[in-house]
């Protein structure tokens, strides 16, 4: 890392500890997230013992038959110019125009989703609230400013990591997309995982990571533990985390530290 970028990074880490509740700015090596829910811990892989060999995490699935009814998809290694074209073309003649739910009765915008179509990591969220319904933009309230903070936590910005949700229209008041509603805009974001093929993915709350994880297990049980989405061939890495909605209203040492230590994980996995 140049220099001047490594000062730039440290002191965002710096401006950003009580924010996260860290106490040291992560520099070179990490331990891996452990979990903290007894009943997942048959999922855990161990990090290698302080003076052995580094041993690459193990992805292990989190219960459940994962995408047991399709054969997985193989992941295409696209350019970038192809892949902005085909995002850009789901997005115009399919998301845009879409009702294959109810939620596209009540929304302003489509919200189809951002960032870098080349992007190591993926966040993927539960879906768009006023905000982002008013803009046309994922994360761009409260939590969106939480999220963001977390990404330059990381040694990133927005522009280098890529942010969607698993529904493209704003449920009403905000609540939580009904299964029906997840279902009918999943064939838009598996798409949207092919194309860009992201070397990680961080689920953001519980409606995610279900549906990506294609399990019933609750977020406080799982997240910190690593996953794999098998939609995809070879699979795809998921860290599941809280979403920032939840630790804006839960803001509490140990969820900030939770929190940090996923992303962490997410951040050795991809050597940032």
């Amino acid at each position: 890392m140049e220099p001047l970028r490594a000062k730039r990074v440290l002191k965002q880490h710096v401006k950003t500890d009580a924010l996260l509740g860290v106490d040291a700015v992560p520099m070179g090596e990490r331990p891996a997230a452990q979990p903290s829910d007894s009943d997942a811990a048959e999922s855990v892989v161990k990090p290698a013992e302080p003076g052995h060999a580094h041993v690459p995490v193990q992805l292990t699935p989190v219960g459940g038959p994962l995408f047991a009814a399709a054969p997985p998809k193989p992941r295409p290694s696209l350019d970038r110019e192809t892949k902005l074209r085909v995002l850009g073309a789901m997005n115009e003649s399919e998301v845009k125009p879409c009702k294959k739910c109810t939620l596209c009765a009540g929304r302003i915008n489509t919200v189809f989703g951002e960032g870098d179509a080349d992007a190591k990591l993926m966040f993927i969220g539960e879906g768009p609230g006023q905000n982002e319904d008013e803009t046309g933009r994922p994360f761009v309230g409260r939590a969106g400013e939480l999220l963001d903070k977390m990404i330059v936590a990381m040694g990133l910005t927005r522009e280098q990591v890529y942010i969607a949700n698993v529904v493209k229209c704003r449920p009403p008041n905000n609540r939580a997309p009904l299964p029906d509603e997840v279902e009918a805009c999943w064939d838009y974001l598996r798409r949207q995982i092919e194309t860009i093929n992201p070397r990680v993915i961080v689920t953001l709350g519980g409606p995610a990571t279900k549906r990506v994880l294609q399990t019933d297990k609750g977020i406080t049980s799982i997240r910190g533990i690593w996953a794999e989405c098998k939609a995809f061939n070879p699979p795809v890495p998921v860290m599941p985390t809280f979403h920032p909605a939840y630790l804006l209203r839960a803001y509490t040492m140990e969820n900030r530290k939770k929190v940090w230590s996923d992303l962490q994980a997410a951040m050795k996995f991809i050597g940032s």
